[in-house]
């Protein structure tokens, strides 16, 4: 590795050590999101993609989408996820 190459990586390795000890601020942040709501609501009734789905009246391919955020739920559906995270034991009822 050349010199200039080395100097420069060290630099930024000084740098991120500043901004951890709090020494320096970042030039810039980055959130992630690491899961979108739909998994969020998912997980909170404890059910698998194919009860989920169901439960929605929507096939395991469109859940999937949604989850993987190729698509969007709109309309009845997102008012469907609002109510299931308000109030999960009405939807659960719903199955039965």
């Amino acid at each position: 590795m050349k010199k200039e190459l080395f100097d420069e990586l060290l630099q930024s390795v000084n740098q991120a050590a500043a901004i951890e000890r709090g020494d320096a601020k970042p030039s810039r942040n980055f959130e992630i999101k690491t899961s979108n709501d739909v998994v969020r609501v998912r997980n909170k009734l404890g059910l698998p993609q194919v009860k989920f789905a169901r439960l929605l009246g929507i096939s395991e391919d469109t859940l999937q989408n949604w989850e993987q955020g190729r698509r969007k739920p709109s309309g009845p559906a997102m008012v469907l996820l609002k109510i299931a995270v308000k109030h999960p034991k009405i939807l659960l009822e719903t199955a039965a």
